[in-house]
């Protein structure tokens, strides 16, 4: 850190209200030059509208903000980056039509031409040992590679305070590694960087103070490196965090999904062809699959939940009954769902309330329609059951999925999906966002689903996730699936082998510090 007393940035007694909601109650912190200052919270804790006020996205409704010591008066974003303020969201601000450059270009508020902004790009993307073409269209990306865009954009500004949201979600353990390096170079020169993350192991290695939020308020302030991610998890959730209860002596049942030489060609011209993929998943079991991001993972589950048909219907086959070439709706009837990594969009639709998107997936399993007729109060009460249940933090099942928090959006979809009880589910990214008590409660009710006899994929770039979580783990690298082995019997480093392929080194050898139910 630089030797500097001044603050940086300043936030004295910032209060911010919503109809019906107080986001933010007098809270004060402040981030010196050169600091890594992580922000802390639940889903709904505030932190996205604080840093929406520093970015200049909205204004406090009371209170302060200061720059170098001077008012921090950023109108708009394009002000807030004149003043050398840099932010990752965690969700994206790309138009999928475009290429990275030209939503680089977008981004960036000087007139360079095409060709100095893209040496420029491949300047960064090598310095900092960034994966991307330019020229790619993003609506071919995986999710993983879209956040490369952002953080590159970010860094062309040359900022003197970045902002990061939850930039490691879906980066593998190398890529951390890569960032955590980047992040602490920019310190090392001044910049002082507001990081936002769930994963508290990450916090502790990386960030040198934690502001921690509950309700809109300002809780505590400590060194992450002298807590524990569990004793920082319960400062965040104001009370005592539970792991997550696998039994011991599990039995599984019939096979409930199989899948037998599924292979399809490239969706798109960067998609990724899967290459004969065979697995079976029995009642009882979670299959763990594991993998960098763009190797087929979306491409597997558009292939099992119906979006793309395989070649023949006896290719993927649902408690014995072939459905390779149905649609996702005749699939969810006979008791297979889905969900797939990008929550807006695909998994829910922004603009339309928690009832309609509830109506969306489970009109047919939770009988929401009838005669072509929607039931109003059915899809209401389901919507309000999943709020109550997985402790959604939303206005009510009128309340439009746009409104929500990417956490509690995640918590919705899942709920969602769980609640229609199926006899297979099929995740991607199941708790990408959300906080760890919300994560917790979500791997507990994977497990419980699975106890009851459920069969359950999980995809998932999270390797400390897919161990807690698992009893079988596999790896999926260029469209192709590893053989499965026991969770008991893997290693992260023969699983960091199986998935670098020709993404790089393989992971560290050595299992994670603890339990993913706090997010470590």
């Amino acid at each position: 850190m630089s030797g500097e007393t001044q603050a940086r940035l300043e936030m004295a007694g910032i209060t911010k209200r919503f109809p019906g909601v107080l986001a933010n109650d007098d809270v004060s912190f402040a981030i010196k030059p050169g600091e890594i200052h992580a922000l802390l919270g639940e889903n709904g804790a505030g932190k996205s509208t604080l840093v929406k006020m520093i970015y200049g996205i909205m204004r406090p409704d009371a209170g302060e903000m200061f720059w170098n010591g001077a008012p921090l008066k950023a109108s708009s974003p394009k002000a807030a980056r004149r003043l050398g303020i840099g932010m990752v969201f965690q969700h994206f601000s790309l138009f999928e039509a475009l290429t990275v450059l030209e939503n680089i270009a977008l981004g960036m508020d000087g007139g360079l031409s095409s060709r100095a902004l893209e040496a420029k790009v491949r300047e960064v993307l090598n310095a900092y040992e960034l994966s991307l073409d330019p020229h790619r269209v993003v609506s071919t990306l995986s999710v993983g590679e879209r956040q490369r865009i952002e953080i590159v954009r970010a860094l062309l500004l040359n900022p003197k305070l970045l902002i990061m949201d939850e930039p490691t979600s879906v980066l593998t353990p190398q890529e951390v590694t890569q960032l955590f390096k980047t992040l602490r170079q920019l310190a090392s020169e001044g910049c002082s960087i507001l990081y936002i993350s769930h994963k508290l192991n990450e916090i502790k290695e990386l960030c040198d103070t934690a502001t921690i939020l509950r309700g809109g308020r300002v809780v505590d302030e400590c060194d992450p490196k002298q807590e524990t991610s569990k004793s920082m998890a319960e400062k965040m959730i104001g009370g005592d965090l539970k792991a997550v209860a696998k039994g011991t002596e599990r039995t599984f049942g019939e096979v409930q999904l199989a899948v037998n030489n599924l292979s399809l060609g490239r969706g798109h011209a960067f998609g990724t062809a899967l290459k004969d993929i065979s697995f079976s998943v029995h009642g009882g079991e979670i299959l763990g699959i594991a993998g960098v991001a763009g190797n087929g993972q979306n491409e597997l589950l558009a292939a099992l939940s119906g979006e793309q048909h395989a070649e023949a219907d006896g290719v993927i086959e649902l408690c014995g009954r072939p459905i390779g070439t149905s649609e996702p709706s005749t699939r969810r009837k006979a008791g297979l769902c889905a969900v797939p990594e990008e929550r807006h969009g695909h998994a829910a639709v922004p603009d339309y309330s928690l009832a309609d998107n509830g109506i969306l997936t489970a009109r047919h399993r939770r009988e929401l329609v009838r005669a072509g007729l929607i039931k109003n109060s059915a899809s209401h009460d389901f919507a309000d059951e999943i709020i109550a249940e997985f402790g959604v933090m939303a206005t009510g099942s009128k309340a439009t999925a746009g409104s929500l928090s990417g956490g509690n959006l995640q918590k919705f979809i899942m709920g969602r999906e769980i609640l229609q009880t199926p006899e297979v589910l099929v995740i991607s990214q199941p708790t990408w966002g959300v906080d760890a008590g919300a994560a917790a409660f979500i791997h507990q009710a994977l497990v419980d689903m699975a106890a009851a006899g459920s069969a359950i994929v999980i995809i998932s770039q999270d390797l400390d996730e897919l161990l807690a979580l698992s009893d079988t783990l596999s790896v999926i690298n260029e469209g192709k699936l590893s053989a499965p082995m026991a969770v008991e019997n893997a290693s992260i480093e023969e699983i960091g082998l199986l998935m670098g392929g020709v993404h790089g080194e393989p992971s560290l050898a050595t299992k994670p510090e603890a339990s993913h139910a706090v997010q470590v």
